[in-house]
């Protein structure tokens, strides 16, 4: 399992150091580095972003403020020269709160907590009996199961469901990031920015390419680790 992550930090050097650590860390993918909040919000807004590195006193918007108008699903480690934060920090539901200058030690220990969230997250979600969503399209609420579907369209402002059996897709007024939190993983995974797919509905990987009923998908370079990292625990070699 791979986590996704941003690194939000007005001093470049912590921003640096920061992002050195993704790098050494196995279980971590950084998409990106930004030194404001305002800066990110554009990012995140369109990816799955799991874990956010984030400084508290910044320009523009300070990391409490930020982590205020964030979904609950994305965690968060504060990562700061100042102590009095500590309280705050923790009533915004932070993982972890790291002082700087910041060790791999520590930032490692804060990066294990979060894999531990998502882990003991996923297994809830395997257990649950609920195995259908509800979706608004066309002024009503429509049952979708997950069996039923094949794989998931982002379209501007709305998302396309395709399902089983050649039946018409759904679409509704929704966002990915969105519709990407309800569903259980890693039965579902975004494969390209417009693309969540539904794993079990595969026919084959062809050229890089997922091949699901009678269409082909593509997979972009953002998606291609955590894609592999799958692949490989189901390939017989």
């Amino acid at each position: 399992m791979t986590l996704n992550c941003v690194i939000i930090d007005d001093e470049p050097l912590a921003a640096d150091l920061l992002a050195s650590y993704v790098k050494k860390t196995p279980f971590l993918k950084l998409v990106g580095t930004f030194s404001s909040a305002v800066e990110s919000i554009k990012v995140i807004r369109e990816n799955r972003i799991d874990l956010i590195f984030l400084d508290i006193q910044m320009p523009e918007l300070s990391g409490l403020e930020f982590a205020k108008i964030l979904s609950r699903e994305t965690k968060i480690i504060f990562t700061t020269a100042f102590s009095q934060y500590a309280l705050d920090a923790y009533k915004a539901n932070a993982l972890d709160y790291l002082l700087k200058p910041i060790s791999y030690d520590d930032f490692l220990g804060g990066a294990n907590k979060a894999m531990e969230w998502y882990r003991s997250t996923r297994q809830t979600a395997d257990t649950a009996t609920d195995r259908f969503i509800f979706i608004k399209s066309e002024y009503k609420l429509v049952k979708i199961l997950f069996d039923d579907i094949l794989y998931i369209e982002g379209v501007k402002d709305y998302v396309k469901i395709y399902l089983t059996g050649g039946r018409k897709p759904i679409m509704s007024l929704m966002n990915m990031k969105k519709i990407e939190e309800f569903l259980p993983r890693p039965e579902f995974m975004r494969t390209h920015r417009s693309y969540i797919v539904h794993m079990n509905k595969i026919d084959g990987i062809d050229r890089f390419r997922i091949v699901i009923a009678d269409a082909i998908l593509p997979i972009s370079d953002s998606y291609k680790a955590e894609l592999q990292d799958y692949l490989d625990g189901h390939t017989l070699s």
